[in-house]
């Protein structure tokens, strides 16, 4: 085989990329030679994928319920890891791939071009979210569940990490204490946030167990995350574009759709395939874990919007109104 100018000089881009790090060329060709091919089943682990599914009765729509919950978990990831790209300005990456660090500040055609794909991503879990509410036997889910006590989607940290990137603290407050810590030190406010007030026991203000295991857990990596998070959260990478770039209307749109994605369609369309499961009529119903999804799902109960500078005063009154009226027609 010919060694042509266009291999050579890849060969040659392969030499200065390991020398740059004390390494070998000859070492690593020899890898290539003694590698095996790359299939499709090992790169993407497809059995180890689908291995982790473990239901805990045998009603077989439990499996549907876990799969879903599982590729929902893959695509928060997927928004977290465009989310940290826009917080830390995007990467630099040489033209054969190398990482070259992070940018010293925030390009608008990047930001916008990051906030689609968390749009999409959204969307994509929004639009396919019937396979849960269509998808399962009521009779099948109203039994598996019992099962999965104190178990909760409300336990899922990734949620609640896009949204201490996504704004400041101070508008994931629980909306009565909002004005009085609207000041306070990030910790306090996150530790009034509203989702704390989500699997209470109401006629006790105790918390559920669901609330208890979760915050053993998480609680406090969610108050490193912050430290790391709320000086470089969307919302502060916004105001840090020109005054032209804030005005710019792709920008605009896609924050606004962020915005309403998080804190409206997809707490909404868990509400409504709440209502389908579980509403009874008599409005004593709990959800998986204790739950209150009656006032904790609905937004007007909390009115959690992460851009309030971006929208009316009108806007904001009736903030997931038309849904829910949509919802319960």
């Amino acid at each position: 085989m010919e060694i042509t100018p266009d291999i050579k000089k890849r060969l040659e881009l392969l030499r200065d990329k390991y020398a740059a790090i004390g390494q070998d060329l000859n070492s690593y060709l020899d890898g290539l030679i003694f590698a095996n091919p790359l299939v499709y089943w090992d790169y993407i682990e497809v059995d180890a994928l689908l291995s982790l599914q473990k239901p805990k009765t045998d009603f077989p729509d439990e499996k549907i319920f876990i799969v879903y919950h599982q590729i929902t978990e893959l695509y928060f990831n997927l928004i977290e890891h465009e989310i940290d790209q826009i917080c830390r300005n995007g990467k630099k990456i040489s033209d054969i791939g190398q990482d070259l660090g992070w940018n010293e500040s925030l390009d608008v055609d990047f930001f916008i071009a990051r906030l689609k794909r968390c749009n999409l991503y959204f969307e994509t879990l929004i639009r396919s979210f019937d396979v849960m509410r269509l998808g399962m036997e009521k009779g099948q889910f109203t039994k598996f569940r019992m099962a999965l006590l104190s178990s909760s989607g409300f336990q899922t940290a990734a949620y609640r990490r896009i949204e201490i990137s996504c704004t400041d603290l101070r508008y994931l407050v629980y909306e009565s204490e909002r004005k009085r810590l609207w000041d306070s030190d990030i910790h306090e406010q996150l530790d009034n946030v509203y989702w704390r007030r989500g699997a209470v026991i109401e006629e006790t203000g105790e918390k559920t167990l669901t609330l208890r295991d979760f915050e053993a857990k998480y609680l406090n990596t969610f108050h490193d995350f912050a430290n790391e998070y709320q000086p470089i959260n969307i919302w502060k990478k916004f105001k840090s574009l020109s005054n032209e770039d804030q005005k710019n209307p792709l920008v605009l749109k896609e924050l606004r759709e962020l915005d309403v994605n998080v804190n409206v369609n997809w707490p909404l369309i868990h509400y409504r395939t709440a209502v389908h499961y579980l509403a009874k009529g008599t409005g004593e119903e709990k959800g998986t874990g204790g739950t209150n999804w009656q006032k904790y799902l609905p937004p007007r109960f909390q009115r959690r919007i992460f851009y309030p500078d971006l929208w009316t005063e009108e806007e904001i009154q009736d903030w997931g109104k038309k849904w829910v009226e949509s919802v319960l027609k």
